[in-house]
C-alpha cells in the first residue's frame, strides 16, 4: 500500500470516504457554510505538494470533535470541532494539517492497510434485546456503520503540523493559528475528559507537538506573526451553524449517556434539543435511536421517519426505518427501505445481510440465499456469519419451495 499510485489512492477515496462520511450522518445541509470551508481549503492546497489530487471538502453532522482526510482529498470537519473554533485562521490550521496527511501520503498508508483488515471504528450503536430478530436485524445494522479513519503515528502528526503550518504561512495566515488548535484541544480534553477520545486516537495530541508548532511560529514563519486571524469573516460565515452550539452540545451529552445505556438521561436531553432545534435531523436521528433502545418503536419510527423526510439523501435514516420495519415484522417495507439506501450508499454489507432476512422473512429463499453468500464473500463475521452459514447450511439439505411462501407481515417468522 505504501506505493499506491495517485489513482489507486483516488479509489480508495471513493470507496471509504461516503461511509464514513454517512456514518458522521452526512454533510450538513448549509451550502453557505460548506462552500466557506471549500473556498479556504482551495486557498490552501493551492499552495501545498499536490495540487492536481481532487480535493473535497464538507462539514459533518457528526458531534463529537474530529477532522479527518482520505487518500485522494476528501476532507471532512465534524460540526462539533467547527463550534469550537474561533476564527478563519484555526479552520485554516485544521485544513492545513489534514491536506499535509494527504501530501504525505499518509492517509494512504494507514487507511490502505485498514482496508485490507478490515477495521472498523464503531459509532455510538444501541444494542436490542428481548427478541432474537432484534439480536439479528442490529447485527445488520451495526456492520453499515463500521468505517476506516486513519490512526496516525506521532511522526506522521508531526510531520503533518509542519507542512500544515507551511501551507498556512504560504496562503496568508499567521503559523500561530496551528498552536492555537493544538491548545485549544488540549484544554478541552482536560475540562471534558472523553470527548476527543476519538480525535485523540486518530490524531495524537501532545505539548511537545504544542512547542514544536510555537517555536516554528516563533522563527521560521516569525514574519507572519500580525497577519489577520478574520475572525469576522469567520463568525459571518458560520453563524447558522453556531446557533446551533447548545443543540449539538446536548447531543454530545446524549450520545455520552446513550454509550453508558442510560437511555432515559439521553431522552430527556434530547427533547430539550429538539424543542430548541425541532428540525435538526442528527438530534431527531438519535432521538430515533434512544426510544428504539428503549421499546418504545411507535415513537422510535416517528422520528425516525422524520429524519429521513428532514435529510433523504442521507441514507442512515433509510436504514433505521428498515430495521424498525423488520422488528415490527413487515419486511417488505423494510427492503424497500433497504433499497433506497442503496440508492445512495453501495457497497455496505450490513445493508446485504439485513436484506437476506428480509428475502428469508417473506419466503424468497433463493433471494435470501443470494444476499446471504455475497454477505459472507464480502466479508462478513461474527455472529451474522454463524447465522448465514446455518441458513446456507439447512438450505442446501432442503428442497427449494417452487415459489415464495405467502407470509404474514405483521409476524416475525424466521425458519429454523
Amino acid at each position: 500500500m505504501v506505493g499506491m499510485g495517485e489513482r489507486e489512492e483516488i479509489e480508495l477515496d471513493r470507496s471509504l470516504a461516503p461511509h464514513q462520511f454517512s456514518k458522521d450522518l452526512g454533510p450538513i445541509q448549509d451550502r453557505k457554510i460548506n462552500a466557506y470551508v471549500s473556498e479556504v481549503g482551495a486557498s490552501l492546497h493551492a499552495h501545498s505538494h499536490r495540487k492536481t489530487v481532487p480535493y473535497s471538502y464538507r462539514v459533518v453532522n457528526a458531534n463529537y470533535l474530529n477532522a479527518y482526510a482520505f487518500p485522494g482529498g476528501s476532507i471532512a470537519l465534524t460540526r462539533g470541532i467547527m463550534i469550537e473554533l474561533q476564527d478563519e485562521a484555526e479552520l485554516a490550521a485544521i485544513l492545513g494539517h489534514e491536506l499535509a496527511h494527504v501530501n504525505a501520503r499518509h492517509s494512504a498508508q494507514k487507511q490502505g492497510q485498514a482496508l485490507l483488515a478490515a477495521l472498523a471504528v464503531a459509532t455510538v450503536e444501541i444494542a436490542t434485546k428481548d427478541s432474537k430478530n432484534r439480536e439479528l436485524v442490529g447485527i445488520g445494522a451495526q456492520l453499515g456503520s463500521s468505517a476506516l479513519l486513519a490512526s496516525y503515528s506521532r511522526d506522521f502528526e508531526r510531520e503533518a503540523d509542519g507542512l500544515g503550518q507551511d501551507y498556512l504561512f504560504r496562503a496568508g495566515y499567521s503559523a500561530d493559528s496551528m498552536t492555537a488548535v493544538h491548545q485549544m484541544l488540549l484544554r478541552t480534553e482536560k475540562s471534558k475528559p472523553g470527548l476527543l477520545e476519538t480525535m485523540f486516537s486518530t490524531h495524537p495530541m501532545s505539548e511537545e507537538r504544542v512547542q514544536l508548532s510555537r517555536n516554528n511560529a516563533d522563527t521560521r514563519y516569525l514574519s507572519g506573526k500580525n497577519r489577520s486571524v478574520y475572525r469576522e469573516r469567520f463568525f459571518d460565515n458560520t453563524a447558522s451553524l453556531r446557533a446551533l452550539k447548545p443543540t449539538i452540545e446536548d447531543n454530545r451529552n446524549a450520545e455520552l449517556l446513550m454509550s453508558k445505556g442510560k437511555m432515559g438521561e439521553a431522552a430527556a436531553i434530547l427533547r430539550s434539543a429538539l424543542k430548541r432545534s425541532p428540525l435538526d435531523y442528527p438530534t431527531n436521528f438519535r432521538f430515533a435511536q434512544v426510544q428504539q433502545a428503549s421499546g418504545s418503536a411507535s415513537e422510535a419510527l416517528k422520528y425516525a421517519q422524520l429524519s429521513q423526510n428532514l435529510y433523504p439523501q442521507e441514507p442512515q435514516a433509510h436504514k433505521l426505518v428498515a430495521v424498525l420495519r423488520m422488528d415490527q415484522g413487515d419486511p417488505a417495507a423494510a427492503l424497500e427501505n433497504l433499497q433506497r439506501y442503496e440508492q445512495f450508499l453501495s457497497n455496505d454489507i450490513g445493508v446485504i445481510f439485513l436484506k437476506g432476512l428480509a428475502y428469508e422473512s417473506m419466503g424468497d429463499r433463493p433471494a435470501a440465499s443470494q444476499h446471504f453468500q455475497s454477505y459472507l464473500g464480502g466479508g462478513g463475521s461474527g455472529e451474522g456469519a454463524n447465522y448465514a452459514k446455518d441458513r446456507l447450511r439447512r438450505w442446501s439439505n432442503t428442497p427449494m419451495p417452487e415459489r415464495p411462501l405467502q407470509r404474514d407481515n405483521k409476524k416475525k417468522i424466521y425458519e429454523g
